[in-house]
């Protein structure tokens, strides 16, 4: 299905005591360019978030957000440095013999020093936190694809407007580019007649005038070429791959095809049927700078 480059999605789900909330936004890019902001100490998930979005994003300049609240306090972990506290206690000890004073060292005079003990939060575990990142991250890309396939819907219905309108363009100047060769022989053999008078009028060089006029002026190579690149655009249209680039080079060709019929135009009711094909080329050109 033809998605738009633009989107937009967010998820916000409460997980394993932990309040997640995803954002992701793209704008047009040739290729696929990420760039994310997580929260201080989870920067493990940034190339999780892009392997993962990649391989349901295409291209795009692609921005995503993660926020995460703990709602639960994780467990706390206290440590005792047995080696320390026990030279606190022998020095108490070589206090108590060397002074004559009683040795009255208890747990709760120890616990004072508090460089006998660390504190600490339990590991995180980093498999678990992206497992949960993750499934709020499918959501939000389900939402950001649907926005862009939306999107996606009304470029490729005004891109094939505009194609239906080059093709009767088309065929305007399919009809009309024999007539000119007609009208032109019939101009040269009326201008011979006044110039000549009354002498014969060779018509056999009439007849060869005409034939170079009538190659100098052909166009139904060309006609037959747009066409021909009208179809595969509409073709491409109906791909389930991202065909942005595809489509970029295609109109590259309709635009070329235009502009050699526009220089073998010898006439001035083809030469402004050209002028309006290219301008729909453009409005094409346009739009398919924002399809993935």
């Amino acid at each position: 299905m033809i998605k738009s480059m633009t989107g937009y999605g967010r998820a916000q789900e409460t997980r394993d005591g932990m309040s997640i909330t995803v954002e992701i936004k793209s704008v047009n890019h040739r290729y696929f360019e990420f760039s994310s902001r997580v929260p201080r100490g989870y920067g493990f998930l940034e190339e999780k978030l892009k392997s993962y979005l990649q391989t349901v994003i295409a291209r795009g300049k692609v921005e995503c957000f993660v926020q995460i609240e703990t709602l639960e306090e994780g467990e706390a972990v206290v440590s005792l440095n047995a080696s320390l506290a026990a030279g606190y206690i022998n020095a108490f000890k070589e206090m108590s013999e060397r002074f004559g004073i009683e040795n009255d060292v208890t747990t709760s005079s120890l616990s004072r020093f508090g460089d006998i003990f660390s504190v600490h939060k339990e590991e995180s575990d980093e498999e678990k936190i992206w497992e949960d990142v993750k499934a709020v991250t499918i959501e939000a890309a389900e939402r950001f694809i649907k926005m862009r396939e939306t999107e996606g819907i009304k470029l490729k219905n005004d891109v094939l407007s505009r194609a239906d309108k080059i093709i009767e363009n088309v065929a305007f100047i399919e009809e009309r580019s024999p007539q000119t060769v007609q009208e032109y022989n019939e101009k040269l053999l009326q201008r011979m007649k006044t110039v000549l008078e009354d002498v014969h009028v060779d018509e056999q060089r009439i007849l060869t005038e005409a034939a170079i006029y009538a190659d100098k002026v052909a166009v139904a190579e060309e006609t037959v070429r747009l066409r021909s690149h009208i179809d595969q655009l509409r073709t491409l249209f109906g791909s389930e791959e991202a065909v942005g680039r595809k489509l970029d080079f295609l109109v590259q060709e309709i635009n070329r095809e235009a502009n050699t019929i526009g220089s073998k135009a010898q006439d001035v009711a083809i030469a402004r049927k050209v002028i309006d094909i290219k301008a729909e080329v453009e409005k094409i050109r346009e739009q398919i700078q924002n399809i993935e």
